[in-house]
């Protein structure tokens, strides 16, 4: 996979990913469209389908609500990858079909808009210069599920 690198800091909380006032929507489109809007509020316009987040620590933290990984795939995000996820984020995020990758060393790898390759086969990310970093790969039933878009599709191909 092939994007541009949205680059976030430490501790990004689900009421960052998509304010709070907007749980009245549970559709992606209409989440996708606030979509980290406290960080950058064009950040709906901006990211493309494919794009990746890259993040510090603790990507994920706060209220446990699926809205923020469902607006994070509304808008296109191929993966998030970050240093550390909140737990219920990252469960949350494999259940709606949104990869998580967590990748130690990733923010001195990656500057923001930059174009990265993230080869999920190998667990290699690598910049725009040829430099790499591992991350943890992703086991093959969790892969299978995001393949499937989520955990309810994967379970119900699975009758």
């Amino acid at each position: 996979m092939k994007g541009t690198a949205w680059k976030f800091g430490d501790d990004i909380d689900t009421d960052i990913i998509v304010p709070g006032r907007y749980l009245i929507y549970t559709d992606e489109e209409r989440l996708a469209q606030h979509c980290m809007e406290g960080l950058d509020a064009d950040f709906d316009k901006k990211c493309k389908k494919g794009d990746f987040i890259v993040a510090g620590r603790n990507f994920g933290c706060g209220s446990s609500r699926e809205h923020a990984p469902i607006a994070l795939k509304g808008v296109g995000v191929a993966a998030v990858i970050a240093e550390s996820f909140a737990r219920i984020f990252y469960r949350n995020a494999t259940n709606v079909g949104v990869p998580l990758l967590e990748a130690p060393g990733i923010c001195e790898l990656v500057e923001n808009q930059e174009e990265i390759e993230v080869d999920m086969e190998k667990g290699l990310i690598t910049n725009e210069n040829g430099d790499s970093i591992e991350f943890k790969k992703l086991p093959p039933f969790m892969l299978e599920i995001l393949e499937q878009g989520g955990l309810i599709e994967y379970l119900k191909n699975k009758r």
